[in-house]
């Protein structure tokens, strides 16, 4: 953090003493007591930070000052008389700058006494404005500086010299020490602590009896607080039994109310929506913790590993998951990473910050390993970036994040622009319902509903839209009729572009597969006949579950009038497989399940039929139309399907 600090000192107007502005007086002083940020780097202020109001900005640098020591107050404020339009400009300082101008002194006056000031003309100060010709809809850092001409404090010590400065008083001369507030401090904490420990673990046993499928497990310290605890719901546990193949664990979350760290693991599911699968709150951040935490997730899903999880850069949890995942592609969340890059890069890059964010998700998205590593250096020269410390990292762990180089891992579109955007949305709609620690379970639960009845009324508007084919391929039709819209549509843009690429047959099963306007180059594509089965040099299926243009291109060449079983994942699948009857209960689920695999089979033989001429195309449309609507006929019998299976309680 001190090169930042050195790096980012700015010149300003002295403040004043005598200048007008509110927040000069002492009751608008604050000391930081609440917890940081869980990465300090991300806390420091920089030119250019944005906030969407001031006091947004005040608590970041309230925050940043518990950090380094010293508390901080609002100082003038610009723009109310005349100078712009509404409030434009304001300072926060630290609480010792400036300096307390001496009294007149007047005989008729009562004697005051003369309380010595704890202003020293500390320079140290943040400068927040905004352009009121725009609008005046964001504020932006100015001005900062961190040059103190006063001693900083330690965490340890902030509270108690605060109340020496404001006092008055010789440090030591107060009737209590240092200790003794700690003791005072811990006392209190460790009773609050102790009191939502129980509450909440109340709650999960609560919960438990209502619903036996419902898990939770937990730790305590030698104080008897919780100090790691995990749950997962019912419907969670059942998601993941399907979609569980591909996670994000996001551990960069701190709930500053409890001072624990909130890991939230999250997949997609057929129709491309964040679904939830568990919930941990650990009290350290370090290895032992998130090894707990793996271990327990693990045994909420029967021991399922997923075949790949996304995390952040978190070095504890990387070994955590390499010792207890051993089987599973650990990578990075290009999401979770580039959360940062605004604190990481916006100072540094200024008005061409967003050109190179464009630049880089470009170089993400490529599909050679080769370019990416020439692009990523045309990138740092283009933008000054040799020596950035964060885009040395950024390219020495490339393997991790570069879609490149993660080309064969199974990623359920959670590496993509829309499913990281869908996550953090998720994630900040479960964050912004946090209250207390011992409401948190029913809160995730109302947030995880709110999702799964969202989810369904988008599901239902997808599946009541008529499918538009857009080619005169069968295996179209036969994808439209086993995919979910989501995965279907995935699919379908592939096929469109298959259309625009030319095959070569080389020999034996082997093929080559380029744009035509294009003379060298290309994809390779091995076809084996007879076990059905077809593989691509691009990796797309492996990565997505959703075949290629290039394979599609092949397989429509070879007169397929349907796509091979083994590219049709269940995952992706219109109707999911029910969930086991020791999760849900009763027999019915099972038979209804097979009733429902055979009417899909029977409608991917239609489809493939259907598509040999012209004839036939027109008449299964009118008769399935016919079909149809007779359906819609028919009154709707709750759970009959087994595809209303709703969360226990």
């Amino acid at each position: 953090g001190g090169d930042l600090l050195e790096q980012r000192v700015y010149p300003m107007e002295r403040p004043s003493s005598g200048e007008d502005g509110e927040g000069d007086s002492p009751n608008e002083t604050r000391i930081s007591l609440e917890t940081a940020a869980a990465e300090a780097d991300d806390s420091v202020p920089y030119i250019g930070q944005r906030f969407p109001t001031h006091e947004a900005a005040y608590e970041l640098y309230s925050g940043f000052a518990k950090q380094c020591g010293f508390s901080i107050r609002r100082h003038r404020t610009e723009g109310k008389d005349g100078v712009g339009k509404g409030l434009t400009r304001r300072y926060f300082v630290c609480h010792r700058a400036g300096n307390t101008p001496a009294k007149p002194f007047d005989d008729g006056a009562k004697q005051q006494r003369n309380r010595k000031s704890s202003r020293c003309g500390c320079q140290a100060y943040l400068r927040i404005g905004r352009d009121a010709g725009a609008g005046g809809l964001e504020w932006r850092v100015t001005g900062f500086s961190n040059h103190h001409n006063h001693e900083l404090l330690r965490q340890d010590e902030q509270m108690m010299r605060i109340m020496e400065l404001e006092k008055c008083v010789q440090p030591g001369s107060l009737p209590f020490t240092e200790k003794d507030v700690r003791n005072l401090i811990h006392s209190f904490r460790r009773f609050e602590l102790e009191e939502e420990s129980v509450d909440l673990l109340q709650m999960c046993r609560n919960v438990k009896e209502k619903d036996p499928n419902f898990k939770y497990d937990f730790t305590k310290d030698a104080n008897n607080c919780v100090e790691n605890i995990a749950w997962s719901y019912a419907s969670s546990i059942q998601s993941y039994e399907v979609f569980g193949d591909a996670v994000v664990l996001d551990t960069t979350h701190r709930l500053t109310s409890i001072d624990m760290t909130l890991g939230i693991w999250i997949g997609m599911n057929n129709h491309g929506m964040p679904c939830f699968f568990s919930c941990a709150l650990l009290r350290e951040g370090n290895l032992q913790s998130f090894i707990w935490a793996l271990q327990v997730f693990l045994n909420f899903m029967n021991r399922k590993a997923p075949q790949t999880v996304l995390t952040d850069q978190n070095m504890h949890l990387k070994e955590a998951v390499q010792k207890e995942l051993p089987n599973t592609k650990h990578a990075l969340s290009i999401g979770l990473i580039a959360s940062r890059f605004p604190s990481w890069f916006n100072a540094v890059l200024g008005r061409h910050y967003n050109d190179w964010e464009n630049e880089f998700y470009r170089l993400h998205n490529m599909e050679s390993t080769m370019d990416f590593d020439l692009g990523w250096s045309d990138m740092v020269s283009c933008y000054g970036l040799h020596g950035n410390r964060h885009i040395a990292s950024l390219f020495a762990s490339r393997k991790l994040w570069a879609s490149p180089y993660l080309r064969g891992h199974f990623l359920a579109g959670l590496a993509a622009l829309p499913g990281i955007s869908k996550i953090k949305d998720f994630i900040q709609r479960l964050l912004s319902a946090q209250t207390c620690l011992s409401r948190l379970i029913e809160q995730v639960a109302v947030v995880v509903d709110y999702k799964d009845q969202a989810g369904e009324q988008q599901i239902a508007q997808q599946n009541s839209e008529n499918t538009i084919l857009k080619t005169a391929a069968p295996v179209e039709g036969h994808a439209a009729a086993v995919f979910t819209p989501y995965a279907f549509y995935e699919l379908q843009d592939e096929l469109v572009e298959a259309a625009h690429y030319a095959y070569f047959h080389l020999e034996g099963n082997a093929f080559l597969v380029r744009h035509h306007t294009k003379t060298d180059g290309g994809c390779n594509v091995t076809w084996n006949q007879k076990e059905e089965l077809i593989s691509c040099s691009c990796q797309m299926f492996e990565s997505s579950g959703i075949l290629c243009r290039h394979a599609l291109r092949v397989l429509t060449t070879l007169n397929y009038f349907q796509i091979p079983d083994h590219y049709l994942p269940v995952r992706w699948h219109r109707t999911q497989p029910q969930p086991s009857k020791s999760l849900i209960g009763g027999p019915d689920h099972g038979r209804s399940y097979e009733r429902v695999k055979a009417l899909q089979s029977m409608v991917s033989v239609l489809v493939s039929e259907a598509g040999k001429s012209e004839e036939r195309m027109d008449l299964a449309t009118q008769e399935v139309s016919v079909l149809l609507s007779r359906i819609r006929q028919q009154p709707v019998v709750p759970n009959v399907s087994g595809d209303s299976v709703r969360r226990q309680r």
